[in-house]
């Protein structure tokens, strides 16, 4: 293709000039040998999905909580969706798509249960030790916390596929003054890991990184509404108010009156990413022949993100997520079985601070000689690795009365 959008491939021919080459790869912490059938990033992606965290996500909650039905979302159907969406993005742009996937299959992998219910609780509570951040946690899970195999902890990634867990939504640090681009401290767990392996935190992921960064933004939208409209916490005439998504039931009505809910919700959702996806090719594309990136190097330096919506789909996507917060996110139903869910682990963390060899095997090794910040770590990662059931099942061991989540 020449000329406007002249860098979208839709994975056709070779790999463009500034995707992320496996060959060229940074590298691992620990040295390994080579695979002689896989590339770094396939062997990424294979561990992340032969991992104990990627299982886990099958019981952490979405939006609703997992006893609610079958047919709710929850982090690992999530998850796949996300890395669907990511690999499309990164075929449509000659990306290594490998790559790709495995940063958006690890992105949740520090979700604690009952999704940023748990998270918001953990923060609170560890926010005289550093507090608590879902993306630093995942670094540590695939650092540390993962214990399967002889010759290290963790995974043992590929530096890129850290690089991409950490700052695929943008770089963390000031290049200049080294200060967090927030204004918030750089977790702990961030910090401690790129003193020894330096990630630059502050310079831009790989684009490879960046579709699975949109492509979270893009699923969870989508099926967000899905999921609203199935528990009849969202109704079509709520829809028709949303940015995007009002515009778009109104075409499905028009193209198939009479149309049954669950094929009107489908028609809806389905097209509403499809327009999200259309665009993001569209503005990436535009975006990639006017900064011209001749390697990975300049993707990195670019400073901007490459990989993002029109302003017109940005401020529609703003607006539908506004609605979402409003009407889903903080629907009274939901609301109150959040506050259940406080509870929970507000209770667990509190009694394992206070009684730590309470917690399961290894994890109450050495906790008699270990001073409250440790403590609390330690506490705050057997939490984190919970899902929505086995955090229910500690409460109903340690308390009499345990809420049904409902």
């Amino acid at each position: 293709m020449a000329g406007r959008f002249a860098n979208i491939g839709f994975g056709f021919g070779e790999r463009a000039v500034f995707a992320t080459d496996p060959a060229r790869s940074r590298g691992r912490l620990k040295d390994e040998p080579e695979s002689p059938t896989r590339t770094p990033f396939q062997r990424d992606r294979d561990r992340i999905v032969h991992s104990t965290a990627f299982r886990r996500l099958k019981h952490k909650t979405q939006v609703f909580f997992s006893h609610e039905g079958d047919h709710y979302r929850t982090r690992l159907t999530h998850t796949i969706e996300v890395a669907q969406i990511a690999r499309a993005l990164a075929r449509a742009f000659r990306l290594d798509d490998d790559l790709a996937e495995a940063i958006a299959l690890v992105h949740d992998f520090g979700h604690t249960p009952f999704g940023h219910t748990g998270e918001d609780v953990l923060d609170e509570l560890m926010a005289d030790h550093g507090g608590f951040d879902h993306n630093a946690q995942a670094l540590r899970v695939v650092t540390l916390l993962e214990r399967r195999y002889a010759e290290f902890d963790g995974l043992n990634l590929s530096w890129e596929t850290l690089e991409g867990l950490v700052k695929h939504n943008g770089p963390l640090v000031d290049r200049a003054t080294g200060a967090t681009l927030d204004g918030k401290t750089l977790p702990r767990a961030i910090a401690a890991y790129v003193a020894s392996h330096d990630l630059q935190i502050d310079r831009h992921a790989s684009l490879e990184a960046q579709v699975a960064a949109i492509a979270d933004d893009i699923a969870y939208n989508t099926h967000d509404i899905d999921d609203g409209l199935r528990a009849g916490l969202l109704t079509f005439e709520m829809l028709a108010e949303a940015p995007l998504a009002g515009e778009t039931l109104a075409l499905v009505d028009t193209r198939y009156p009479g149309l049954d809910e669950a094929r009107r919700a489908h028609e809806t959702t389905r097209r509403v990413m499809t327009a999200m996806v259309e665009d993001v090719i569209g503005q990436t594309g535009a975006s990639l022949d006017r900064i011209a990136p001749g390697s990975v190097e300049d993707v990195h330096d670019a400073g901007e993100t490459i990989v993002r919506f029109s302003d017109d789909m940005a401020a529609r996507e703003a607006g539908l997520k506004r609605f979402l917060f409003g009407r889903l996110y903080r629907h009274e139903a939901v609301m109150r079985v959040r506050a259940q869910a406080e509870d929970v682990v507000r209770d667990l963390y509190r009694k394992f601070m206070q009684t730590p060899t309470l917690m399961g095997r290894e994890w109450a090794e050495d906790v008699g000689r270990m001073d409250e910040p440790e403590l609390a770590i330690r506490v705050a990662d057997y939490i984190a690795g919970m899902t929505d059931t086995f955090a229910l099942d500690e409460h109903r061991r340690l308390f009499d009365r345990t809420p049904e989540l409902r």
